[in-house]
Order: C-alpha cells, then structure tokens, then sequence
C-alpha cells in the first residue's frame, strides 16, 4: 500500500479561504472533507437592533462581487412584510440592475477564474500572455456590466441607490439609451464567449444532481418566483425552512444546507436546465447551436451555463431600456410593520434566501441569511469524493488539478458561505 499527502495551502481563483483534506489508503479514498476555515463575520448578529431599511446597505458589504443579491434579497423580504408591492417600471429597473451583476461576475468567472483550468494556465494573468484577446474580451464584458451597476446602483462596488421601496434616484431615460451601444456590443462578446467556451476539454463527469432555482411563469428567475427543483419542489418562499434545513459539520465554518435531509445544486447549471425555456431567444439559439440541451448533468459545463445567461441578460438589458418609461416618483413609502419578511433572490451562484424578524418599530430582532456556496457545498464534496474515487491513480500534481478546478464549477464565495485551498491528501 501506498501512502501519499497533498498539501496546497490557499485554493487560488475562489472567494475566500478554506481547505480541502483527503485521505487515500491504496486504491481506497478513506476520508474527504471540504473544511472552510474563514471565520464567521456575523452579519446576522450586526443586523440585530438596526431599522429595517438599513439591511439593504448592511447586507451589501457581505460580498464584493453580488452585493445587488443581498440587497435585493433583503428589500424584498422588507416589502413583503410591509405589504408593498413596487409598479413594473421599479421592478425592471431592478432587473438591470440585477443584469449588470450577473454580467461581471460570470465575466470575471469565466476568463479570469475557470477558463485557465481547462486551458492548463496557473492564472489569467498567464492565460492573457498567450492568449491577450481573450482576457481583454473578458474584461470589457465585465466593465459593461459595472457599468450598469454603477448608473443604477450609485457605484459598482456595494451599491448605495436602491432602497425599501425603490430607489433613491431613478436613471433619467437619455442616461439608459447612453448603455444601449455598449451593451449590444457586450452581447456580441457574449455569443463569442459561449461559442469559445463550449470547445474547452471538459473532464467526463456525470451527476445525479437534484436542481434547485427560483421559477416565474413569464420570465427567467432573477428575483421573484416560486423555489422548484427537478424533484418536484414546488414551494412558496416564505416556506423555506420547512424543507430547507442547515446542518454545522466539525470541520467548516460554514453551515451545511440540505432539501429533504438531501444535499441539492443551485446556481446558472441549475437555473438553465429547469427554466430553459425562458432563456431570451439569442441565448436558446446559441445552447442549440454549440449543442447545449438540458438536462446536463456534468458540473464542469457550468462554464458553458454561465456563458448563456450572459447572453440572456445583455439581451434583456437592451429590451428593458428600450421600453423604459421614468416613473413618477424613485420610491415607494414602506412603513414598519411587526412581523417576519422572507424572500429569494437568484445570486449567480444561486438562491439567496432572507428571514427577517422586525418589531412594531421597525428594528429587526433576528435576521437569517443563507448564500447560495454552503448550500453547494455538500454537493461540491460529492462532486470530489466521485471525482477522486475515479481518478486514484493519476499523479498528485494532476489529481491536485482536477480537484481544485471541480471546486471552481460552483465559483464558491467562502466568505459569503462562512460565516478556500489548503488541501491535503493522505495515502496509506
């Protein structure tokens, strides 16, 4: 028998810090453990005793990448509770915004995080010594969606512009036909992106996955809708944890999530398999021309989902601004109301749920906040406990390799989860 030890200590190319620990006795994987080891920030916590109109603003700052997912996950939560309902026009201008950040963080993921592993670069940085072009691409898609988040949001990083109820300030109609240009050329760069995208080599993997998105009859989940799976789920937001529990493991900082006791993925390879259907026409005709069809069950193609919802949302950009009407006011008023608030939203990554607690005066006494990466994270170990069981005998360097790019399929944000490599195999 042989022993062997792995030992990588920061997984470059994700959000945050964790660990992964392998042990292998022969032929035999012994033990394997996704340990997030990032320490809890306890948003949770700080939001106690705050007004609920500052959980937009407070939420925002837990990550750097989907700031408009928690804001918006939040807002909604307020207005269900408030029993607010925003006019149409307020709700695609939250939509767009919602589409810059979809733009920049599949972008960054796409060419700057994932791409170099199936193209055998250490980083983007190597990759754009080769290959310039296509890093540049990928970041000029990335500027557009900045951009958008920037007219609507106040400012690209931890927007400041949208609050319960609306907005502080609306964009004026000359301001949105300004991003008209950049952003049919962003969609040109999105079609070129999933047609490059789809001839990456991808590793043979194939997974029973339970899928889990939100789904709206008359558009593809963003931010509102019903949660559905492939496993006929069919529930109302506001029943989340009645089906939805978390679970704390010895060796993570981050809560386990299960549906059903079962672990469940979420994100872009879930949404574009359960709602198809409601990708724009451009994005579906793409998916038939690379020969992408649901169901796709091998995680390692998620690149490839992404691609498409970037398709999808720079062509429902450019139809929101061209039907955009200001409205007559930026907000509406939302009085406090004593009660619980839930909602999901779609991060990237995948649903984001809130629960709030508020009392008579409006001060929020419980906040819960579950992101999309520990609710993968049980899917991604089982992901890895498969992969490595059918590659034991590849070289470590390589299984090394191959490990560290299935965890980057989900783009995992520890720091949101935890509230990620030092990874460590073991042979005996």
């Amino acid at each position: 028998m042989k022993t062997r030890t792995i030992k990588v200590d920061y997984l470059a190319r994700v959000e945050g810090e964790g660990a992964l620990q392998i042990k292998i006795d022969g032929d035999r994987l012994e033990e394997l453990h996704l340990r997030i080891f990032e320490p809890p920030r306890f948003f949770e916590a700080l939001l106690r005793g705050r007004a609920f109109t500052e959980a937009p603003d407070i939420t925002a700052r837990i990550c750097g990448i989907c700031p408009v997912a928690y804001q918006m996950s939040s807002i909604h939560a307020m207005e269900r509770l408030c029993g607010v309902a925003v006019d149409p026009i307020m709700r695609s201008m939250r939509r767009l915004l919602y589409c810059g950040e979809w733009i920049e963080s599949h972008a960054l993921h796409i060419y700057c995080l994932h791409a170099p592993d199936f193209l055998g670069y250490e980083s983007a940085v190597h990759l754009a010594k080769d290959h310039p072009e296509w890093v540049k691409r990928g970041l000029a898609l990335k500027k557009v969606g900045n951009s958008l988040m920037a007219l609507l949001g106040g400012r690209e990083i931890h927007p400041i512009n949208v609050r319960v109820g609306g907005f502080y300030r609306m964009p004026s109609a000359s301001e949105l036909r300004a991003m008209k240009g950049p952003l049919t050329e962003a969609l040109a760069m999105a079609e070129e992106t999933a047609l490059w995208v789809a001839g990456l080599p991808f590793p043979d993997l194939e997974r029973d996955y339970t899928f889990v998105c939100l789904s709206h009859p008359d558009e593809y989940p963003m931010n509102r809708g019903r949660l559905i799976s492939n496993r006929e789920l069919d529930l109302d937001v506001a029943d989340y944890e009645t089906r939805f529990r978390e679970e704390h493991l010895s060796h993570s900082t981050s809560l386990y999530s299960r549906l059903d006791g079962e672990h469940y993925l979420v994100g872009p390879l879930a949404r574009v398999n359960l709602c198809f259907d409601r990708l724009s026409p451009r994005a579906r005709r793409m998916a038939e021309k690379i020969g992408f069809a649901p169901t796709c069950t091998n995680p390692f193609k998620s690149i490839i989902a992404r691609a498409l919802e970037v398709i999808h949302v720079c062509e429902e950009s450019c139809a929101i601004i061209d039907g955009y009407v200001p409205p007559e006011a930026p907000y509406h008023v939302c009085n406090p109301v004593a009660g619980q608030g839930f909602a999901c939203t779609e991060a990237p990554r995948g649903i984001l749920y809130h629960r709030y607690a508020v009392d008579g005066e409006g001060l929020i006494q419980e906040a819960k906040i579950v992101p999309p990466t520990s609710q993968n994270q049980g899917v991604i170990e089982a992901d890895l406990r498969d992969l490595v069981r059918r590659n034991l005998a590849l070289p470590d360097d390589r299984l090394q390799w191959l490990c560290e790019q299935a965890i980057r399929n989900y783009d995992p944000c520890i720091s949101c989860s935890t509230h990620f490599l030092d990874m460590k195999v073991e042979r005996s």
